[in-house]
């Protein structure tokens, strides 16, 4: 099984890219995760996609369509979904079918803050749903006060890293059952 990890930060040092990290120590023989970085999605415009996606985009699309499944890592900034985010399920809802259609998603996030992005988590499912993306039905993975269980670019917290293991599973389990 192969699955997509996708943060919404560009930070070098992100918790969100950290999760993504720790997700592949946490996967069971026979699944991967590959990472795919946003960094170079241009911002979408339908003049642009008009002339043909450009290279990052086709990337970013071939991805998604390559995956059994989507680990979407989801920062919170006030109180919503990242731009980069936004941007890059705005190019990959495009197109027949568009890649998004039908994928199988699971949604993650870190905070510094106390809520652990259930805002823009909540956001996200909504944003996901209108792309016809299945959102796995599983409880949340809400990463609170970030900065103290992720410490210098490793998840350090046992107690957080046993429940987003479990979490993992679930979502294999639920990949497994939805492509059989």
């Amino acid at each position: 099984m192969n699955l997509l990890g996708v943060s919404g930060s560009l930070r070098a040092a992100s918790f969100n890219t950290t999760l993504l990290h720790a997700a592949q120590d946490l996967l069971p023989d026979g699944v991967s995760l590959t990472i795919h970085r946003l960094h170079d999605l241009p911002l979408f415009n339908a003049d642009v996609e008009a002339e043909g996606d450009p290279p990052a985009v086709t990337a970013w699309k071939d991805a998604i369509r390559a995956a059994d499944g989507i680990l979407f890592a989801c920062p919170e900034y006030n109180a919503g979904i990242t731009g980069v985010l936004k941007n890059a399920i705005d190019w990959a809802s495009r197109g027949s079918p568009a890649p998004l259609t039908g994928q199988i998603a699971c949604i993650v996030g870190a905070s510094p803050g106390m809520t652990g992005s259930a805002r823009a988590q909540d956001q996200l499912r909504l944003i996901l749903r209108r792309t016809l993306t299945r959102v796995a039905p599983l409880g949340e993975v809400l990463v609170f006060q970030a900065h103290t269980k992720i410490v210098d670019g490793q998840l350090t917290d046992e107690k957080t890293t046993a429940y987003f293991g479990a979490h993992l599973n679930a979502f294999i389990n639920e990949v497994r059952r939805l492509r059989a």
